[in-house]
């Protein structure tokens, strides 16, 4: 059985509609509601994939990549940066931070199961 994929929003509307979209197609889905939370759920868990909320008020996208990429553990994580930024430069600022993959909201399903089969899901 696959590890499950962690959601890290701040909006826990999003996360209700990821986590259902991809329930609805057999994946196990773990969440947090901010980055601490979320760093606490991948030292406690066995993760196998990120989609990370890149504009949090805390802690934004950009130091949590920083902090989940330090840890050995998770040096080969899959981390897709999720983000309402869609502006020219946005991807490559978000795959400079360390985020193996970029996606856009509101979410593309069949871009994001694209991704998802490309990280072995």
């Amino acid at each position: 059985m696959k590890k499950p994929i962690l959601i890290i929003d701040d909006d826990p509307r999003n996360i209700f509609a990821l986590a259902l979209t991809l329930k609805t197609k057999g994946y196990r889905c773990l969440s947090a509601t901010n980055a601490a939370d979320g760093l606490k759920l991948l030292k406690d868990e066995q993760i196998g994939l990120v989609l990370l909320d890149m504009m949090m008020p805390d802690l934004d996208g950009y130091h949590t990549i920083a902090i989940i990429k330090k840890d050995d553990r998770n040096a080969q994580l899959p981390i897709i940066a999720v983000t309402a930024q869609a502006m020219p430069g946005d991807r490559e600022k978000c795959l400079a931070a360390g985020a193996n993959d970029y996606i856009s909201k509101p979410i593309d399903v069949d871009a994001l199961l694209g991704l998802l089969r490309k990280y072995g899901y």
